[in-house]
């Protein structure tokens, strides 16, 4: 029975076999291991064998290695194959393709050999690549002798794009593992472990690569810790039953002897003894974001979200919007779940502790884009594709992206220098966002205190499809519903009491921010811990101080600007309080208009 290809290979079969192309780019996911007759292969091991397992002779190449002949069906006489360099290799690999049939050649690292960049930079070599790599794919005789080449590499830009662009070379992208794909390989790296496990496993892995799946389940061996009898003797002297000590040693292969003690130990929690299995879940949980971290070398951080909407304060036109997506998440019901969010007010409004909150109340994993963009070129599209075949390959996964206006402008003073990069990346990121096949799995949440500067497609309908306005608490009883909020937050004991207290402290201090009311509050706790030494009750007497003391930093007019930003690009009425909500379009743009023209280029 014939082995079934994966859906990449298949594609790149069916290509071939049309006769579309001789030159094929593989890119994406090329450095991962291959499951294949029952042990992990490398993906270039992978093309070798068992994509070219039809061909007389395949040669594989790289500048680190060379030449080296998988298979070798005829006699090839050229002592150039000997050489490393690519003027000496590359021609005599077209002396073979060009006068042998059947051959397959692969070539690792493309991107080595002929790189991306400004052709006037290029040395003669790389130029040299360029030409030979373009009349490959333009030869009859590489299709009349059924030959075929592969150039392999990570990011598809990373290539000249004189090859990539080539009609007839044709690119095939390697997805990361789907879930079948992790269950295959957890079970290839851990035959031992339960079927229950084997599918929870595949779930808290998505993200990951192959090869890194293998790196925490099954990690280089350490001594005896890794033998399965050591281990299992190891356990059976802190758990009695034989059966069970059998299953934790299967679960817990791979780990070192102080990571198991812990787990299991006689000074690991009573929870944790019971429940062994899912300290092993967290355990590999947290092994999986440093992974994917490091990956992305750096470029995204995983949200640690701890609280939920119990812990946010005002805003209930918002918050039960949001309840309301996080529901349909949770359920399972995708068509009503927005494809992504724009939240959008002053500076200190609570967007990025909403936006953590929905999170946690959503269930779905959440990062955060750092900077991308890099002064080296090519740099930063490289480092998005690399971000958003992670974001992809997690699913189920929101992304938070601070400051987006600074990201994803629709333009300002640098895009006439960054050579077109600005409106590459926009342009790579729309098509991403408006990818109907992500809507339920990756929620994009963009933030900005200025959406007027955000570019103006990316917040249509099917890529932002709610735009959510956060503005400053607009009356005394808002404010106090915020102080409630952050006093249960940092667990604050207190004996102000509104409405009572209404005049001494939240109607002082109506048109601050929330930060600033969380700056007030642990200032009065400092006034109190001041005044007896010790952590003890807040009195009204110390917020009166701490609200005469407190100066906060703030340029009015540009606050209401923010304001009627926010206002302007809400998606509904409701989540606008009084003072805005009566407000007609007409009334509002021309105040917008007046505010623009005395503060629209401040930042």
């Amino acid at each position: 029975m014939a082995t079934l290809l994966p859906d990449w290979a298949e594609e790149l079969k069916r290509r071939y076999l049309r006769g579309e192309a001789s030159v094929f780019v593989v890119h994406g996911n090329v450095h991962d291991l291959v499951l294949d007759d029952g042990a992990l292969v490398s993906m270039a091991d992978y093309l070798a064998t068992r994509v070219f397992e039809k061909k007389d002779t395949v040669i594989r190449y790289n500048l680190s290695t060379g030449c080296r002949f998988v298979k070798k069906g005829a006699k090839i006489d050229s002592a150039d194959l000997l050489e490393r360099t690519p003027d000496k290799v590359l021609p005599a690999l077209e002396k073979v393709l060009f006068s042998q049939t059947n051959v397959g050649v692969v070539i690792e690292y493309a991107e080595m050999l002929a790189p991306a960049g400004d052709a006037s930079f290029a040395s003669e070599n790389d130029r040299l690549s360029v030409v030979m790599l373009q009349r490959w794919s333009l030869a009859p005789q590489l299709e009349n002798a059924d030959n075929i080449v592969i150039l392999i590499t990570e990011l598809a830009g990373d290539l000249n794009p004189k090859i990539v662009a080539n009609p007839r070379v044709s690119a095939v992208r390697i997805p990361m593992p789907t879930e079948d794909e992790r269950r295959a390989v957890i079970r290839q790296v851990n035959p031992q472990l339960e079927a229950t496990w084997v599918e929870r496993l595949a779930d808290i892995t998505a993200g990951l690569k192959s090869i890194q799946i293998k790196s925490i389940l099954q990690p280089t061996p350490q001594g005896d810790s890794d033998d399965a009898d050591a281990r299992y003797r190891f356990i059976k002297t802190m758990v009695a039953d034989d059966a069970r000590a059998k299953k934790l040693a299967a679960v817990t292969q791979g780990m070192p002897r102080e990571e198991i003690e812990h787990l299991i130990g006689q000074t690991a929690p009573p929870e944790v003894r019971d429940e062994p299995h899912e300290e092993i879940l967290r355990l590999i949980e947290k092994r999986k974001r440093e992974v994917i971290e490091r990956e992305c070398f750096g470029l995204i951080e995983f949200v640690d979200a701890k609280n939920d909407f119990s812990v946010v304060g005002g805003i209930p036109e918002v918050k039960q919007e949001l309840i309301a997506v996080a529901r349909n998440i949770r359920e399972g019901r995708t068509a009503r779940v927005p494809m992504g969010m724009l939240f959008t007010g002053p500076m200190g409004t609570g967007k990025t502790f909403v936006a953590e909150a929905f999170v946690k109340e959503s269930g779905l994993t959440g990062i955060k884009l750092k900077n991308f963009r890099s002064k080296w070129v090519g740099s930063t599209e490289s480092n998005l594709e690399r971000i958003l075949g992670v974001i992809h390959g997690i699913g189920n996964v929101i992304v938070i992206l601070d400051e987006a206006d600074r990201s994803f402008g629709s333009g300002g003073d640098d895009d006439g220098g960054d050579g077109g990069t600005g409106s590459r990346v926009v342009a790579r990121l729309k098509e991403f966002m408006s990818d109907t096949a992500n809507r339920g799995r990756v929620l994009f949440i963009l933030m900005t205190n200025r959406p007027d500067k955000l570019d103006i497609d990316i917040k249509r309908a099917g890529r932002l499809d709610k735009k959510i306005p956060f503005l400053y608490p607009q009356t005394p009883e808002d404010i106090e519903g915020i102080f409630k909020a952050l006093i249960k937050r940092h667990g604050l004991q207190t004996t102000i009491e509104f409405p009572r207290d209404r005049e001494a402290v939240s109607a002082k201090i109506v048109g601050y921010s929330n930060a600033d009311f969380e700056a007030i509050a642990l200032l009065a706790n400092n006034y109190a811990v001041d005044e007896t030494g010790k952590e003890g009750l807040i009195s009204v007497q110390h917020f009166e101080s701490a609200v005469a003391d407190y100066l906060p930093s703030r340029d009015l007019e540009m606050i209401q600007y923010m304001e009627l930003l926010a206002v302007f690009e809400a998606s509904n009425r409701k989540m606008l309080p009084d003072k805005y909500s009566q407000m007609t379009v007409d009334d509002l743009q021309k105040r917008l208009a007046d505010l623009k023209l005395r503060c629209g280029n401040r930042r």
